[in-house]
């Protein structure tokens, strides 16, 4: 991005969620780090949200999506985009479940490298921050997902075990 200036904005609502989602998404060069509680509701089987990941995931082999969530159900059985990336970059792209002992942990958001981010105050919540080129707050929360993700294991793979 050309303008390096740090910029909050806040948010209430789904649709302005989604549109802070897209924001990180489209803006990560390099790591997508991506935690919620199921991923439901907030465009995670778009169209458009596929191929902006796609585009990221195709960008650099080196690049790498990473989906944490207390609850994946959503995630494997409605939205089968998100299937179709994990089986094409199962290299690239990860998506964890974590365990019961971090089941409190209540404030999704996600972050794009060590620059941006989006965070919501709560599960139940639909207001949150959009932080652009903020790198303190965004490498505060990317150790805070890689804390949260050193503890969650695998849910789901992109290859088919067996034959």
């Amino acid at each position: 991005m050309s303008n390096d200036t740090l910029q909050h904005s806040t948010f209430d609502g789904v649709s302005d969620y989604i549109a802070a989602l897209d924001t990180v998404c489209s803006s990560a060069q390099r790591t997508l780090n991506i935690f919620e509680q199921n991923f439901e509701g907030i465009g995670f089987n778009s169209e458009a949200r596929f191929d902006m990941l796609q585009r990221f995931l195709l960008s650099s082999p080196i690049n790498r999506l990473n989906l944490l969530a207390h609850d994946p159900q959503h995630l494997i059985r409605y939205c089968p985009r998100m299937m179709m990336l994990l089986r094409q970059f199962g290299n690239s792209m990860f998506i964890y479940q974590t365990p019961k002992n971090l089941l409190h942990i209540s404030d999704p958001f996600a972050v794009a490298d060590n620059t941006h981010y989006v965070r919501r105050y709560h599960f139940d919540d639909t207001r949150g921050l959009l932080g652009k080129n903020d790198p303190e707050e965004a490498r505060r929360l990317n150790s805070r997902f890689n804390e949260m993700w050193n503890s969650s294991h695998p849910c789901v793979s992109g290859t088919t075990l067996g034959l």
